[in-house]
This record gives C-alpha cells, sequence and structure tokens, in this order.
C-alpha cells in the first residue's frame, strides 16, 4: 500500500507565512504576554505571596507558575490558530487555499503547527522570565516538554475549531476571554485543588483545564492533584476529540463551502 506524501513545500509556505506574522506584531504576541505575566508575579506574590507562603512544601510563587504558563499556553493557542484561519475566510482567500492542490492535512498541519509553535516559545519565554522572580526547578523536563507540546497542539487545533466557527471577530474572542480563561483560573492554577471543601473538589474534577495544570505541575515539583497518568489520559482524550471534529468540518464542509 502506497503511503500519502505530503507536500513539504506548501506547508513550509503556509507555515512561514504564518510565523512571519508574529515577528511583525512581537509586542502583541511575545513582549505583552511577558509584561501580564510579570504583574501576576508581583500582585500575587506581593497580595497573597505574603499570606501563604507555601503550598504542599513549594513557595507559593513558585507554584503558580506552571498555572500561569498554563494560562498563557491556552489562551494564545486558540487566539492564534483561531486568527489564523479565520483570516483568510474573512478576505475570500480561504477558497483559493482549498482549491490549490493541498491537502486537508496539510492545511491543518501547517495553520496547527505555526499556532502550536508560537505558544511554545512564548511558554518558554515565560518560564525563563519567571525563573527571575522565583527560585525555580524542574524535576521531570522531558514530561514538561511532552505536555508543553501536547497542550499547545491539541488547544491549537480547538482554535482551527473556534475559527472556523466564528462568524465575527467578536466571536473569536469568545471562548478564550469567557470560557477557557475562567476555567484556567478555577482549574488549580494558583491553588490546589486539595485546598478546596469536599464538594467544590469534586466539582472541580469536571473541569478539563485541572487535569492540564495538574500534570503540567507534576513536571516541575512531582506533586500533582490528580495522577499524572490520567493527566496525560485526559489531554489525549481532548486530542484525539479535536481531531475528529476538524476531520469532521473538512469532510462536510461545515462554514467553508458557503
Amino acid at each position: 500500500m502506497k503511503l500519502p506524501t505530503v507536500n513539504i513545500w506548501a506547508v513550509r509556505a503556509i507555515y512561514r507565512f504564518e510565523m512571519a506574522r508574529t515577528w511583525r506584531t512581537l509586542l502583541q504576541s511575545i513582549v505583552s504576554p511577558v509584561i501580564s505575566t510579570s504583574l501576576y508575579f508581583v500582585v500575587f506574590g506581593a497580595a497573597i505571596g505574603s499570606r501563604i507562603t507555601e503550598v504542599e512544601g513549594i513557595g507559593y510563587g513558585s507554584f503558580i507558575v506552571p498555572g500561569l504558563i498554563m494560562l498563557s499556553l491556552l489562551t494564545h493557542s486558540i487566539s492564534n490558530a483561531s486568527f489564523g484561519i479565520y483570516f483568510p475566510r474573512f478576505t475570500g482567500t480561504i477558497y483559493e487555499l482549498l482549491s490549490a492542490p493541498v491537502s486537508y492535512g496539510e492545511i491543518v498541519l501547517s495553520y496547527v503547527g505555526a499556532a502550536a509553535t508560537k505558544s511554545i516559545i512564548l511558554g518558554l519565554v515565560i518560564l525563563a522570565t519567571a525563573a527571575l522572580f522565583v527560585p525555580l526547578r524542574v524535576e521531570h523536563p522531558a514530561w514538561m516538554l511532552l505536555f508543553l507540546v501536547l497542550t499547545a497542539v491539541t488547544f491549537s487545533l480547538f482554535g482551527f475549531i473556534v475559527g472556523i466557527w466564528a462568524d465575527g471577530f467578536e466571536r473569536l474572542q469568545l471562548v478564550p476571554m469567557l470560557i477557557i480563561t475562567p476555567l484556567t483560573f478555577l482549574g488549580g492554577s494558583f491553588y490546589s485543588i486539595d485546598m478546596l471543601p469536599p464538594f467544590w473538589r469534586t466539582v472541580t474534577l469536571f473541569n478539563p483545564v485541572v487535569y492540564l495544570v495538574s500534570g503540567f505541575r507534576w513536571s516541575f515539583f512531582g506533586i500533582a492533584d490528580v495522577g499524572v497518568g490520567v493527566s496525560l489520559a485526559m489531554t489525549l482524550a481532548f486530542l484525539a476529540i479535536c481531531l475528529a471534529v476538524v476531520a469532521w468540518i473538512f469532510k462536510t464542509g461545515y462554514r467553508l463551502k458557503s
């Protein structure tokens, strides 16, 4: 059986075009999130860190680093991927892309790959910035990179879906600002869910972001609110769901052929 070939030149062209947009908007893409993260450390470190010195034996400033990285990773993965595919739809150039000798898989690979790359770079920059404020250690660097890459790819795919679904620029911000950000704040980014009363701890376990933050924090400090295997399984499950939805979109032409 002949394996399908990948049009490397087409993937590379779209990928480079999307990455070039990041360097043109460097202030918004990289500098702004780094400044926001620094403000989190200043505010949370001064206001809360003075009252909560440690969480599970970890200094509070260090404890919130994985949550801050995950917050930026989720929101920017969705924003980058959704805008990347929505803009061609808005200008009408998406039809030229769909009629070109480029497969659907290559289109997804290009846009999602570029969005995930931007998010991974941002996550590493924020990690380096955090190291200037608090002492950090990464006990499982390979796992840290695995969770970083998987989360960036998964939510870039989710952002791709949002970009197809959105019928206006307002909707592009609806999901990351009104859904993902609150879920991240309530998902143990700035606290351990073990600190919650039993009822709310159970409710919190229905928040999928809990598993992302918990697994990512485990890679840093070896502590987690849920098992690392469960965190990895939930991430892979969401990735599989996003892949299935993207496949359905291209199969049916949802919001692409109308």
